[in-house]
């Protein structure tokens, strides 16, 4: 049987290139949203995968659309992308208590919430790819992302430690962490300040969503089954572990 992929926040942005390159790899897609039900209909009209919406920062919206998935496509999900997330960028002395909330659920509280769905099918079956997005900035931080930026650096550990508690049921955990990529949201910015930002990257330019596609595919793949724990910088160079 085919194998089953779920990219939360898929349809848009660095999660719709990861479910496009998935489908093309053979896996059966979902992709999961949360707001804008007619840009789902589009990605779905366009690319053939089925969408699904529910909030990844609430495990009860969680467990009921898993569970549904599972029954409509009569089995388990095999690879899980963790992708969702937003910012809600401010400097810590003005962040209001509801930001700060809004951006670790969303961001890493979902890790939980989706993860803990999935996990125990996959030991069973004892095969599972586990792939989360993190970010450059979860592992340098950044100014005015003081919630984003522990929320990034949360998923790290996270995914660390629950690759070790299921390295030996044939489950593979690891982080993609992409630095600036040039998605309609970051092309949008000021072309000044977009300038200043790649400035800064060695390569000389931003990264492009199906750069980061890639290496998820490569990681949800047989060839990584020995991959686990680790994460993968993608930034051009801006930052050096």
């Amino acid at each position: 049987m085919t194998k089953i992929a779920l990219v939360t926040g898929g349809t848009r942005g660095i999660g719709e290139a990861i479910a496009i390159k998935l489908k093309e790899d053979g896996y059966t897609v979902v992709s999961s949203y949360v707001g804008n039900d007619a840009r789902a209909e589009e990605f779905s009209k366009r690319t053939g995968i089925k969408t699904y919406k529910f909030d990844a920062a609430y495990f009860e919206s969680c467990k009921k659309t898993i569970e549904a998935i599972e029954n409509d496509l009569g089995s388990n999900i095999d690879i899980l992308v963790n992708n969702a997330g937003i910012t809600k960028d401010r400097f810590l002395q003005k962040m209001s208590p509801e930001e700060w909330a809004a951006v670790i659920n969303t961001n890493l509280n979902s890790m939980f919430n989706v993860t803990r769905c999935t996990i125990e099918k996959m030991r069973l079956k004892k095969f599972g790819r586990i792939i989360s997005i993190g970010s450059i900035n979860g592992l340098k931080g950044q100014i005015g992302q003081s919630n984003y930026s522990a929320a990034k650096a949360g998923v790290i550990g996270f995914s660390k430690a629950i690759a070790l508690e299921n390295a030996n049921k044939g489950i593979t955990v690891n982080v993609v962490a992409p630095g600036y990529i040039g998605t309609e949201m970051v092309k949008k910015i000021d072309p000044a300040i977009l300038k200043g930002i790649v400035s800064q990257i060695p390569v000389g330019r931003l990264g492009e969503p199906r750069e980061v596609a890639s290496l998820v595919s490569y990681l949800a793949g047989d060839q990584a089954s020995f991959i686990t724990g680790a994460t993968f910088s993608i930034n051009g160079g801006q930052y050096l572990q």
